[in-house]
């Protein structure tokens, strides 16, 4: 079935099977591969995107059901310029990530957290993570670099 998409401002169309996953649409279609494939049963949260503006993760979603939807990955939270959005920027100064493979979806997460909550406590930041796991830092500087982000707002 044809599939067009607009991820990060531009639209992307691919023939895609019925059951291709929103996850691979943006990985082997749109060639955008921050966006991590970790366990297809959304227990992990790597995969996690901006879907018309709400986080989902993207290894449960059919491309097919965002067909005409907007889709915002890591690659697009940057300005224009290249610079960075306060969550990345946050990560960077916070020591936020070690392997980095988590670090795709667990940035998207905050994205939509601050949008929904401009600031929030340390407990709400750890709620909010609760479907995003990270196996490397223990969660400390992601929190810290949470709240750092949302002191920008």
């Amino acid at each position: 079935m044809k599939v067009t998409i607009t991820v990060n401002g531009q639209e992307v169309g691919a023939d895609v099977e019925d059951r291709a996953l929103l996850v691979h649409f943006l990985r082997d279609s749109a060639g955008l591969t921050a966006t991590k494939i970790g366990c297809d049963t959304t227990s992990c949260g790597a995969c996690t995107v901006l879907l018309d503006g709400e986080s989902v993760k993207s290894c449960t979603v059919l491309a097919a059901q965002a067909d005409g939807a907007e889709v915002t990955t890591l690659e697009g939270l940057a300005g224009a310029d290249g610079t960075m959005h306060p969550v990345q920027r946050a990560f960077h100064a916070e020591h936020g990530l070690q392997c980095g493979f988590c670090t795709p979806g667990m940035v998207m997460a905050l994205v939509s957290l601050l949008r929904e909550n401009r600031h929030p406590t340390e407990d709400e930041v750890r709620a909010g993570l609760e479907g995003n796991l990270c196996r490397c830092t223990g969660y400390h500087n992601i929190v810290r670099a949470a709240l750092s982000a949302a002191a920008e707002n």
